[in-house]
């Protein structure tokens, strides 16, 4: 089987469970950020030198297939998606991001003012994938004017891991 299956080839792409809608559809957007930040998490990962902060940033990875299939499914599919077998974004999730976040802070990590990133590749991979995460956010939000609703906790999820690799940035600037 190809990864070419030539069904997009009209400006459409499919939602979850096959429902065909053109490529600049706003969860195909929301979706495609979503892509792009685990891709940038994955930049940050490769220039990061400590393997904790590695595995968080994979575990987040993860954590963003189980919020994309959410995003990318159709507002009528989301009671057939609710009872699939798909991980979904809960509680715990979104308990970690708040547990990282609270362990930075306690460090007193220094910063001053607004960051200028760029201090070695590990902190500006992190800026990158940060700024890559609001722009996510900012997708989803939207998506309320699609048609789409969203579970508060998604949009809660992705406005906590932004801040967490605000963080970790100014953390490897140090």
């Amino acid at each position: 089987m190809s990864i070419a299956t030539r069904t997009g080839d009209n400006g459409t792409t499919a939602l979850l469970y096959g429902q065909r809608v053109p490529k600049d559809h706003p969860q195909i957007e929301a979706i495609g950020n979503l892509d792009e930040l685990s891709a940038a998490l994955g930049l940050a990962k490769a220039h990061c030198p400590h393997a904790g902060r590695r595995a968080e940033l994979e575990r987040a990875q993860k954590d963003l297939v189980s919020l994309m299939g959410e995003v990318v499914c159709a507002e009528s599919d989301l009671e057939r998606y609710q009872k699939s077998k798909f991980e979904k974004i809960d509680d715990s999730m979104l308990a970690r991001l708040d547990a990282g976040v609270a362990s930075i802070e306690a460090k007193n990590v220094k910063f001053d003012g607004w960051a200028t990133p760029g201090a070695n590749l590990h902190a500006a991979a992190l800026d990158h994938a940060r700024t890559i995460a609001r722009r996510a956010e900012r997708r989803m939000f939207g998506l309320s004017n699609h048609g789409r609703s969203l579970r508060p906790l998604l949009l809660q999820y992705i406005n906590r891991l932004s801040d967490l690799l605000w963080l970790m940035a100014r953390e490897a600037e140090n």
